[in-house]
């Protein structure tokens, strides 16, 4: 089992990519949260109107995926971890994801700064070395969107290719990333937004 467990109608619009098994667990033993996911990715569409108003992490585009998945009950979790040595514990660095249900972690990275994807990361590697999470999930846009973007012009005029630059989040960002083990051995979804999701509701 793998990819396969992916309904066509997502794939079509969305490139998936899996590593270390993710979508087995996910659909063996987590179906509520693996629904919950797929749903969100059907509902999703890119919208021009929504490109040309605005391009930041909280953005309209950026906003639905998290409306959604907080109405299904996915919430922020942030774990605190300490170290003792002879009686003297040092507190490290909280690590926090946007969306955990279950044992299901999701970030969402529309249009951030591309160093947030090796927090992503290195968050899910570290909860999944302490047993909290099973599966990670990133979502963000594929390159291809850059074609798009600057086509359309902003509310004053400006390409709003201007605003997804080659620093910010996007696959080509996130791959190397991955390649190179930033997750460790957390089982990783990995979903990039694709031209079909793309609708003019302009014109």
């Amino acid at each position: 089992m793998g990819l396969e467990l992916i309904p066509r109608d997502v794939t079509e619009r969305f490139h998936v990519e899996e590593r270390r098994h993710a979508v087995a667990i996910l659909a063996t033993d987590f179906p509520a949260e693996f629904e919950d996911i797929l749903e969100c990715l059907r509902k999703f569409e890119l919208l021009r109107s929504e490109i040309e108003m605005g391009g930041g992490r909280k953005s309209k585009i950026a906003a639905r995926f998290d409306d959604f998945l907080e109405e299904r009950g996915w919430r922020e979790k942030a774990i605190r971890v300490s170290r003792t040595i002879e009686d003297v514990t040092v507190e490290s660095e909280t690590h926090k994801v946007d969306f955990c249900k279950g044992r299901i972690a999701v970030e969402v990275e529309w249009n951030n700064k591309d160093p947030f994807f090796s927090r992503d990361l290195n968050a899910f590697r570290l909860l999944h070395e302490l047993n909290v999470i099973s599966v990670g999930v990133i979502i963000t846009r594929m390159d291809e969107l850059q074609e798009i973007f600057n086509r359309l012009t902003d509310e004053n005029g400006e390409s709003c290719g201007r605003k997804y630059g080659a620093s910010t989040t996007h696959w080509s960002k996130l791959m190397p990333r991955v390649e190179a083990g930033g997750a460790g051995a957390c089982p990783l979804l990995l979903v990039g937004i694709t031209r079909h999701c793309y609708r003019d509701d302009v014109t």
